[in-house]
């Protein structure tokens, strides 16, 4: 079995020399999106499957993370369910298939991501129960990100997009760990907002019910517990994002960088946009978190500008 950092992908880092002048800053983007099955959960997954002694693993996902963790356990020679809502996006669903996962589609209206998954979990009981995000696995995979960022330039600030929070809590990890001085931000939907209310008031807080935002991968009621001692800590501010600036920031990406990015991944930027001001002359770094997004979502959302 070979060890996480002999099968991932090293981060592409770009630069947009419009953006930056446009915004008064030094604008660098890492992007996931070329990474395997298109983000960086596979960082997550594959380090979850390889550490769990068991040959079934069982997962609740929108897509990129049911994607990765498929990929992983195809690797790895092990079995894999994906638990995803039926409004998750064709082409996510399609991938998760093709990798040889089983996907269980679900209605989340009448029952949970979570509960589904307990109840496969009775009827397979020797299977591991792999959460997307509140998993010490998935924050250590994730924190070889925040290593290569660490490793890349002395950036004032590194902006991360934040649905459950393991992606953000990995890289604070990887940063401290490299002894980076760059102050860590997130950017979450404004929709969903469970992650900036939490950081605001000292305590771990939840959504309601599940946000219908565009950034399906933030669609989530809140940070896991083992993330929200990490972002409590390590991580300075976390910006809401209204939707129409995560469209623009998706077109952007579109336009000045030419990279297809998936609304959830944009969310970096589109916080960045909408308050340039608070980084004017840094050197700041924006995660793109992945690429995966259906078709015809992406050219709607190219089209309309």
């Amino acid at each position: 079995m070979k060890p996480l950092k002999d099968v991932i992908r090293p981060t592409l880092f770009l630069t947009s020399e419009k953006l930056s002048r446009e915004m008064g800053l030094d604008l660098t983007i890492a992007t996931e999106t070329f990474q395997r099955t298109g983000s960086f959960k596979f960082r997550a997954a594959y380090n979850t499957a390889l550490n769990t002694n068991t040959d079934h693993l069982i997962t609740a996902s929108s897509g990129n993370f049911g994607q990765a963790l498929a990929l992983a356990c195809k690797m790895l020679r092990k079995r894999c369910h994906v638990v995803m809502p039926e409004t998750s996006a064709q082409v996510k669903i399609d991938a998760v298939r093709s990798l040889g996962a089983e996907v269980i589609l679900i209605d989340t209206r009448s029952v949970g991501r979570e509960e589904r998954v307990s109840q496969l979990m009775e009827e397979f009981q020797d299977a591991y129960r792999a959460s997307a995000y509140d998993d010490e696995n998935v924050i250590e995979g994730n924190s070889s990100l925040g290593d290569e960022i660490a490793a890349r330039s002395d950036f004032d600030a590194v902006i991360v997009p934040v649905g459950g929070g393991g992606l953000i809590s990995g890289i604070s990890k990887g940063l401290c760990r490299a002894g980076d001085r760059a102050k860590l931000f997130g950017a979450e939907p404004a929709l969903g907002n469970d992650a900036a209310r939490s950081l605001a008031s000292g305590e771990l807080l939840k959504n309601e019910s599940e946000p219908l935002t565009l950034a399906d991968g933030a669609r989530t009621l809140s940070l896991g517990k083992q993330n929200w001692k990490i972002i409590r800590d390590g991580v300075k501010k976390i910006y809401e994002v209204p939707e129409n600036s995560i469209r623009d920031a998706v077109h952007a990406y579109f336009l000045d960088l030419n990279l297809k990015v998936e609304p959830t991944g944009a969310l970096s930027l589109a916080a960045l946009t909408d308050n340039h001001g608070d980084f004017a002359g840094k050197q700041v770094c924006c995660v793109v978190s992945g690429g995966n997004v259906d078709p015809a979502v992406y050219s709607d959302l190219i089209s309309r500008h």
